[in-house]
Order: C-alpha cells, then sequence, then structure tokens
C-alpha cells in the first residue's frame, strides 16, 4: 500500500493574524516565520493524528483488491471517493462505478470502501500499483471546519517554537511535541495506520 498526495491544503487551520494574537506579536517583520510555523504546526500535528485536517486529495495504491472485501482509507476524516481504478488482466486501465460496484461509509473512522452483496472485486494484473482509490480526506476547507482543539494545539506549538528557536531533544528523531499540544491532540489519535 502507497499514498500519494494529490493536492495540498489550500489553507491552514490557523491564521497569521490568529497565531499573532496568540503569540502577542503586533508587528510584521516576523510574519514570513510565523507562517512557516503555522505550516510546520499543522504537519506535525497531522503526522501525530495520523489525519488530515483541511480538504487534500490523495491516491491510494494497492497491488491487489483484498480478499476480505473492504479497503480502509488512512487520514481520516474521509470526504469523498473520487474515483476507484484498476489495471485488468489485459494491462486496460478500468473504472469502477460507486454504489453499483462499491460502496463508501464515509461515516466510519476510518473510511472504508466496500464491496455490496453478492458482488466480489475484479481480477487485477498482477503488478504493483494495480489497483488506485483517489479520495479526499480533512475535516473541510475552512479554518471553521477545523474542531478548535487542533488549532489551540497548533497554537501551542506555534507559541513553543516562536519563543524557543534552537533545536532540542535528540535531533535524530522527531523531536517530542509540546507537552500542552500533545494533552490536547492525544485523545483523537488515530491509531489504524502508521
Amino acid at each position: 500500500m502507497a499514498l500519494q498526495l494529490i493536492s495540498a491544503p489550500a489553507i491552514e487551520p490557523v491564521t497569521l493574524a490568529e497565531a499573532k494574537t496568540h503569540l502577542r506579536v503586533d508587528f510584521a517583520d516576523d510574519d514570513t516565520y510565523i507562517t512557516s510555523l503555522i505550516v510546520a504546526a499543522r504537519e506535525r500535528a497531522e503526522g501525530f493524528l495520523r489525519r488530515a485536517l483541511i480538504t487534500r486529495t490523495y491516491d491510494l495504491y494497492l497491488d491487489d483488491f483484498p480478499a476480505a472485501g473492504s479497503i480502509p482509507l488512512p487520514k481520516p476524516p474521509l470526504q469523498t471517493v473520487l474515483s476507484l481504478k484498476y489495471i485488468d488482466a489485459n494491462s486496460v486501465t478500468q473504472t469502477l462505478t460507486e454504489n453499483t460496484d462499491y460502496i463508501v461509509d464515509k461515516i466510519s473512522e476510518p473510511g472504508w470502501v466496500v464491496l455490496p452483496s453478492g458482488i466480489s472485486w475484479p481480477t487485477t494484473k498482477d503488478i504493483i500499483a494495480a489497483v488506485i482509490i483517489r479520495f479526499k480526506a480533512g475535516y473541510g476547507d475552512a479554518a471553521a471546519t477545523v474542531p478548535g482543539v487542533f488549532q489551540i494545539a497548533m497554537k501551542q506549538m506555534i507559541l513553543g517554537w516562536y519563543d524557543v528557536r534552537e533545536p532540542y531533544g535528540d535531533a535524530t528523531k522527531n523531536s517530542p511535541l509540546p507537552a500542552a499540544a500533545e494533552a490536547l491532540l492525544w485523545h483523537w489519535r488515530f491509531y489504524q495506520f502508521a
């Protein structure tokens, strides 16, 4: 299984103005630096949570359809499956039809692609990445759609990184999250996908 980002988030869950208010910064000299901290905080939060905070599009590649009849999709929450394609035994790319060939479960976490009753997955060519599922994930296209707890955790990270600019911890490993941010995020961490 491989996951490829197709389109990145168009906005950040925390605006520059919100970050500056949290930092109590009322000058523009550090705007570029603070903007980079916002992006880093979102990426770090998403990495810890194993979730997508703002809408983006992914391609999930599988070598074959699973025998179990269901496919979990990483980076919850799932918004929609845009397409499900596969390469058939004759090396022709085929597209399956939602609600006929497969059903999308957007309610569960993770979201799933499942077979309808009495339907089987088609046979694929025996190659790497024979199945491609394109899907959208994230809480929405606006900062207001992202749960506030994630925004607060990001602000705590931004504050910590803004105040302490030297490296800390073991540089060969992921730096730990600030304790306040980790405490906020821990309950929401998704465990099924690494």
